[in-house]
């Protein structure tokens, strides 16, 4: 009897898992930490409903890629069955390397380590457990295998992640300048000469997804009062570690690092809940620069931000650390915790590494770019950037 289960998801309603593998991989500790894993690190500080877990992004991506599969081969493309299941199954497990509170403490809290990294070890260890019927699902994710459309699909400009994160993101957030038309981005899909291509037709679904992933940036991602929040969580990581902050195992492995380091099991037990019982008790430590960022956080006393378009001027952190001075009490050394300084950027479409095509019906190939009237155009190359200053209210 063949297997078949579904997944009520807000978002696309029912979805349908039906391999048995994929079953026992969802089923496992290291994909069911997930639920514990939140997507949107802070977010939620200023859209409420923002508390999805990565565990719901990674079933939304992979419901993706199991339409953008059946309308490939709907239209004649090859993929076997056996690379149905590897391409699904490196969706699903994409993102299974984040740690606490995803990009919020990414390289903070496991040092020189990408969650992309982290992921492919842990698929790796997966690997070896299910006897090696992750060999495909790891090339595809690495962009080894010689069908390079399915890694395109996994991670590229037009990837069911970006498709799955801003359908899902504007959804618990209310932000409706993130919807994008995924379902006719996905009808639009074709193979060329090997490459994940569009249909002419689907030329403005993909200019909306484009111009989306860049409002959802700047009015939800790098939101001024989310960024200083998540600056605020990484400077209680890391000053916790630089006092050696007490706190209950895994988390301690991590804020008291032995020289040995971690192990990836240890790794596997951290997740959020970790992080915020910490942070709870941090909130009585005996330092008032760990104590302050402790309570702010719980409490939503967060630090004040101002972003610029030019780099902030030096006179002006003067200025705030003088008031903060004024206001807490607190040392010069201290108060460096407190108001800083830093930039943050986005890029609407990587000219240089990653393209989107579009395929015309004549047979020629354009790049989103240089379509013409493309709104995607030569004035979004390149990172937007904005400087800012965190400092407290």
């Amino acid at each position: 009897m063949p297997f078949h289960k579904i997944i009520n998801d807000p978002v696309y309603g029912f979805i349908t898992i039906d391999d048995e593998l994929i079953h026992q991989l969802m089923a496992h500790p290291y994909y069911q930490r997930l639920r514990r894993i939140q997507q949107m690190a802070m977010a939620n500080l200023v859209y409420p409903g923002a508390v999805h877990s990565r565990l719901h992004h990674s079933l939304g991506a992979y419901h993706l890629m199991r339409s953008a599969l059946q309308e490939l081969i709907s239209k004649g493309h090859s993929i076997t069955l056996e690379e149905q299941q590897a391409a699904k199954i490196a969706i699903l497990l994409h993102d299974i390397g984040h740690g606490p509170f995803s990009h919020a403490l990414e390289l903070v809290l496991a040092e020189g380590m990408p969650h992309e990294e982290i992921s492919i070890l842990l698929m790796e260890s997966l690997n070896k457990s299910f006897d090696g019927k992750l060999n495909m699902a790891i090339e595809i994710f690495t962009g080894k295998y010689h069908k390079k459309f399915l890694h395109q699909l996994v991670s590229g400009q037009l990837d069911v992640d970006r498709m799955d994160y801003l359908t899902r993101d504007s959804f618990f957030t209310g932000v409706n300048e993130g919807v994008i038309g995924y379902d006719r981005i996905l009808k639009m899909l074709t193979v060329h000469d090997g490459q994940l291509m569009v249909e002419e037709k689907g030329i403005y679904s993909i200019e909306k997804f484009l111009v989306a992933r860049r409002l959802m940036y700047w009015q939800v991602y790098l939101h001024k009062t989310v960024l200083g929040a998540e600056q605020m969580l990484k400077r209680i990581v890391k000053r916790a570690k630089m006092l050696h902050a007490p706190c209950p195992e895994p988390l301690n492995s991590f804020i008291n690092r032995p020289p040995g380091g971690v192990s990836l099991d240890q790794f596997c037990q951290l997740d959020d809940t970790d992080l915020m019982m910490a942070i709870k008790q941090w909130c009585r430590h005996n330092d008032p620069v760990l104590a302050y960022l402790c309570k702010g956080l719980i409490n939503r006393q967060l630090l004040k931000v101002h972003f610029f378009a030019e780099p902030v001027n030096p006179d002006l952190l003067e200025e705030k650390r003088a008031q903060a001075a004024a206001k807490t009490g607190f040392s010069t050394s201290c108060l460096e915790w407190l108001v800083f300084e830093g930039e943050a950027s986005s890029s609407t479409y990587n000219f240089e590494h990653e393209h989107i095509y579009i395929l015309f019906k004549d047979g020629k190939v354009k790049d989103i770019s240089e379509v013409d009237h493309a709104l995607i155009n030569e004035n979004l190359r390149g990172k937007v950037k904005k400087y800012y200053i965190c400092y407290p209210g």
